[in-house]
C-alpha cells in the first residue's frame, strides 16, 4: 500500500482498490441480511452493538470528577478492571496491534513504536506512526505488515458485519487497528477507502487544516463517529481513539496545566458520544469498553541509549550498520555474540538502564542467553523473525514530579512511555451496556489483548485459535459467563549476573491466570561491595 499523507489518496493494486470501493459502497447504503457466527441469531446481533474507545496516555489517577467529569461518572456505574494491563513495549503502535489482533508482538510481528526491518533501511529504525512507513513494510514484507493470521476488522468481515474506526491520532496507529482495511478508517490526514473522503466531506466538512489533533480535531472525528457509527443501521463494532491527553503529556508532562486541559477536552467528546446514544435510544443496546494503550512517566535520565552505545566504542556512529538501535531494540549485525555480550554488560553497569530481555536458549525457557537478562518469551517479545538481539528499557522509581504524580523513569525528555514501570503497564478498563455488569469491580488481571476476544464472544462470533487474549467472562451478566477460573497467582522471575560494579539483578513480575501470563512490571537491584547503587528502591505493590 502507498499512501499521500497529504491527500490521503491511495495507489493501490487494483484488486484490493476494488474491494475498498465495495467496503465504502456497503458503507454509504447499508446492507442486511448479515451472516452472523455460528450458534447466533441476527436479531441477537443486530440488537446489540460495540464501541471501543481508547483515550492514548490515560493514567489511572487522571480519571477524576474535577478532571474528567464524563467519564469519572461512567466509571461509577460501569465494570472497571483494577488489574489491566498494557502490552510491552508499552507504546502506541504495538497496543493498536496488541488489541486488534488479540495477540502479542510475538504473533503480530509489530515489535515498537520504531522497527527495524533492514529490508527497508539497513541504517535505522522506521516510525510506524506514518501510514506511509507501514506501507514501505507491508511492501517489503510481500503484504505481512502484520504477521497475525486474522483480526477484528477480518472476522467481521468474514461474518458479513461491518467495522470502522474513527481517530484523532497518527495514520499509523488508525491503521494498525484495521490493517487489512476490512471497512472503514476515517482519521484527519487519512480516509480508508479514498472513495470515500468526497462523501465525508460533503457530510461533515473537511478535516481541520494539515489534520492537527487540537479541539477540532478531536471534534470532528466525534462528528464522523456520531455520522456513520451511531446509527441505527451502522457497524457492529466501532472504535474511536483521542489521541490526548498523550500529546499534552509528552510535550508538557504529566499534570500539567496543558495536559489537564487536554484531559477535558477529549472527556468532553466523550459526554458528546454518551449523549447522543441517549437521544437516538440506542444507549441501552450500545456495549462500551473503554481501555488506553499505556500510562504515563516523567522523564528524568540524561543519557540516550545510542550514544551511550557509540561513546563506549560499542556502536561506530550514528548511521553505522554494526548496531541498529531502534528505541529499545537492538540489531546486532550478523547477531555477533561476544559483541552481544559487551552490550548487555555495558548496559547491566548503568544506573539508568532497566531490564534486559536476550533470545531464550529453547522454548519455554523464561531466562535469556546471556548471564542477566531474561528471556524475550518471558515478556511475549519472541518473535521469530522481527525480535532484535536485545530488548531494554529505561529504569524507574516512585518518585513524584512537581504535580504530585508518582513514577519516574531514566529516559530523557519531559514525559512518556514503553518501559516496564508499573506506571506505564497498568491502565484502566471499562465497560457498560447491556452486556456487561453495573457497578462491578474486576480484581483478575486483563490486557488489551483481552478485548476482542470478549467483543466476539459476546456477539457469537468464532474466536480464531491464533488470539492469545482471553474472553473476560467475569465482566458479563450472561448466564453461566463466570466460569470457575483458576485462582490468578503471582510469580517473579529472577536473573543475576556480576559485573565491573558488582551485581545487576532483573526480577520481572507476572501474574498468571492459567494459561494467560500478565507481564506486571520488572524492577533492577544493583549492588556493589559498599552499598546498592540504584537510583531508588522500588516500592511499589501490584
Amino acid at each position: 500500500m502507498n499512501f499521500n499523507k497529504q491527500s490521503g489518496r491511495s495507489s493501490l493494486p487494483a484488486r484490493i482498490e476494488r474491494r475498498w470501493l465495495l467496503a465504502g459502497a456497503l458503507f454509504l447504503h447499508g446492507f442486511a441480511g448479515a451472516q452472523t457466527g455460528k450458534g447466533s441469531s441476527q436479531k441477537e446481533v443486530a440488537d446489540v452493538r460495540t464501541l471501543i474507545v481508547f483515550f492514548d496516555g490515560l493514567r489511572p489517577d487522571y480519571i477524576t470528577a474535577e478532571g474528567m467529569p464524563r467519564l469519572y461518572a461512567f466509571r461509577q456505574e460501569a465494570c472497571y478492571g483494577t488489574q489491566h494491563h498494557s502490552v510491552f513495549p508499552t507504546v502506541t503502535r504495538v497496543n493498536s496491534s496488541s488489541y486488534s489482533t488479540g495477540s502479542y508482538p510475538a504473533t503480530h510481528g509489530l515489535m515498537g513504536n520504531t522497527v527495524y526491518f533492514p529490508g527497508v533501511d539497513k541504517k535505522k529504525g522506521l516510525n510506524t506512526g506514518e501510514a506511509t512507513e507501514l506501507n514501505r513494510i507491508n511492501s517489503a514484507t510481500h503484504g505481512h505488515l502484520l504477521t497475525a493470521e486474522t483480526s477484528l476488522g477480518q472476522v467481521l468481515r468474514q461474518a458479513g458485519q461491518r467495522f470502522m474506526v474513527f481517530s484523532s491520532g497518527s495514520t499509523g496507529q488508525a491503521l494498525l487497528q484495521n490493517h487489512t482495511v476490512s471497512g472503514i478508517t476515517i482519521n484527519p490526514t487519512m480516509i480508508l477507502p479514498d472513495s470515500f473522503r468526497q462523501q465525508v466531506v460533503g457530510d461533515i466538512g473537511a478535516p481541520p487544516s494539515g489534520g492537527k489533533a487540537d479541539a477540532a480535531g478531536h471534534a470532528w472525528v466525534t462528528d464522523a463517529l456520531m455520522k456513520y457509527g451511531l446509527v441505527q443501521d451502522g457497524p457492529l463494532v466501532n472504535a474511536v481513539w483521542y489521541s490526548e491527553p498523550d500529546g499534552a503529556a509528552h510535550q508538557y508532562g504529566i499534570g500539567s496545566p496543558q495536559a489537564r486541559a487536554a484531559l477535558k477536552l477529549v472527556d468532553a467528546q466523550f459526554g458528546r458520544i454518551l449523549d447522543s446514544l441517549k437521544a437516538r435510544k440506542m444507549d441501552d443496546k450500545t456495549n462500551i469498553l473503554i481501555s488506553t494503550d499505556h500510562g504515563f512517566a516523567t522523564y528524568i535520565g540524561k543519557q540516550r541509549l545510542a550514544d551511550f552505545l557509540i561513546s563506549q566504542e560499542l556502536k561506530k556512529d550514528t548511521t553505522s550498520e554494526d548496531v541498529v538501535v531502534a528505541e529499545g531494540a537492538i540489531y546486532v549485525n550478523n547477531h555477533d555474540k561476544e559483541l552481544t555480550q559487551k552490550i548487555v554488560a555495558a548496559l547491566q553497569g548503568q544506573q539508568w538502564a532497566g531490564p534486559l530481555f536476550t533470545k531464550g536458549n529453547k522454548p519455554g525457557d523464561l531466562k535469556g542467553w546471556v548471564a542477566g537478562t531474561l528471556s524475550f518469551e518471558a515478556v511475549h517479545w519472541n518473535h521469530a523473525d522481527r525480535a532484535a538481539d536485545i530488548l531494554t528499557a529505561s529504569n524507574w522509581d516512585d518518585s513524584k514530579n512537581a504535580q504530585g504524580y508518582a513514577g519516574a523513569s531514566y529516559s530523557t525528555g519531559v514525559a512518556g512511555h514503553g518501559g516496564l514501570s508499573p506506571y506505564e503497564v497498568h491502565i484502566p478498563l471499562m465497560a457498560a451496556g447491556p452486556s456487561f455488569k453495573k457497578q462491578y469491580t474486576d480484581t483478575l488481571p486483563t490486557s488489551n489483548v483481552d478485548l476482542v476476544p470478549t467483543i466476539l464472544h459476546i456477539h457469537h462470533l468464532p474466536l480464531p485459535k491464533t488470539m492469545e487474549g482471553r474472553v473476560m467472562g467475569e465482566l458479563l451478566m450472561e448466564k453461566g459467563a463466570e466460569v470457575k477460573a483458576p485462582v490468578a497467582v503471582s510469580e517473579t522471575v529472577v536473573s543475576m549476573a556480576s559485573t565491573k560494579e558488582g551485581t545487576y539483578q532483573i526480577e520481572l513480575h507476572r501474574t498468571i491466570l492459567g494459561k494467560y501470563k500478565y507481564v506486571d512490571y520488572a524492577t533492577i537491584r544493583r549492588k556493589s561491595q559498599a552499598a546498592t547503587f540504584a537510583p531508588a528502591d522500588h516500592k511499589h505493590k501490584n
